[in-house]
């Protein structure tokens, strides 16, 4: 046991770095047969290429009871001109949500959006879409990435939020300073809580364990009992079963979140008793870094991409999530 504990750990490390490795990026990208292969694994988890792929599982899911957090995927964009035309692209996902009358959340990482450039730009192309969003039934979702970017990406948060209120921010349970993140925030927010896929040093984060577990419920607490709208963004039975038994999601302010593709059947079980479930459904073409986490935060997941990459046909995901009983 003791030996595979540590063989995954490292499968998972090792991964995480393939990840940001970008001439492997380009390599996967350049070379066809390896790009079908793999593009077919990251279709279990990312719900197509476009908009409208994501806009239609939406609609899916919302027939079924659900409700739907989209992110048009990417990061780390350094080419302001870049950054313009993604922010169109978002603004297009808003218009298309409001014309077809879905209520959602739009999630998306702010180095998306000009971060990776300088923290005014993002700011001010995030202030462009909370201002678009007034009105509607969409809500903007800030994403959390590595640690060396959290200071940013709360600064600018923070100044947003003061202006635009339904704007959510993500917080991750393995960073040793998120207790006092959550502590700085005005309340009520809109906050998801998630334990975190980037890699990061021991020296201030902590690793898959029970004692994750037990800081992820101790955060989702807090944030409970300081009036915060939560999302429980996780697929762990170990957390959902004590979050169960603790009663959290019987506030209205609680709500399961979930990505789309992962434990589709914890999904329509939580959701068929009445519990609150948020499906996150991703598109684009930006989905080699989505692919390499999701692998890596549940090693397992690497014997479904094998078979995913070699099977002939295209599974529908959607039949498995079920309608609300």
């Amino acid at each position: 046991m003791y030996q595979q504990l540590f063989l995954e750990k490292q499968f998972t490390e090792t991964l995480k770095s393939i990840a940001r490795r970008a001439d492997l990026k380009l390599y996967v990208e350049r070379t066809p047969q390896l790009n079908r292969l793999l593009r077919q694994a990251a279709s279990r988890y990312i719900t197509g290429n476009f908009r409208q792929d994501g806009l239609e599982a939406g609609r899916k899911l919302v027939a079924k009871g659900y409700a739907i957090s989209i992110e048009y995927i990417g990061e780390n964009t350094t080419d302001a001109t870049e950054c313009e035309a993604i922010v169109a692209e978002m603004k297009a996902l808003i218009s298309d949500l409001g014309q077809a009358g879905i209520s959602a959340r739009v999630s998306f990482d702010l180095s998306h959006i000009g971060l990776s450039l300088y923290q005014e730009l993002a700011f001010s192309h995030l202030m462009n879409l909370a201002e678009q969003v007034q009105g509607t039934d969409v809500e903007l979702f800030i994403s959390m990435e590595e640690s060396s970017k959290t200071d940013d990406i709360l600064s600018v948060y923070k100044q947003a939020v003061c202006v635009y209120p339904n704007i959510g921010i993500t917080l991750q349970a393995h960073l040793t300073r998120t207790p006092e993140d959550l502590a700085s925030l005005l309340s009520p927010s809109r906050i998801r809580i998630v334990k975190g896929a980037y890699q990061e040093s021991s020296d201030y984060s902590i690793p898959r364990s029970p004692e994750l577990n037990h800081r992820y419920l101790e955060l989702v607490e807090s944030a409970i009992r300081q009036g915060h709208h939560v999302s429980i963004a996780s697929h762990d039975e170990v957390i959902m079963d004590e979050v169960l038994e603790r009663g959290w999601l019987s506030d209205s302010k609680a709500e399961i979140e979930m990505l789309y593709g992962i434990r589709p059947d914890l999904a329509s079980r939580m959701q068929n008793v009445g519990h609150p479930v948020r499906i996150y459904l991703p598109y684009g073409h930006e989905w080699y870094l989505y692919l390499c986490h999701r692998i890596a935060e549940f090693p397992p997941n690497l014997y479904q991409a094998v078979i995913d990459m070699v099977g002939n046909e295209e599974v529908e995901r959607m039949q498995a999530y079920v309608e609300r009983g």
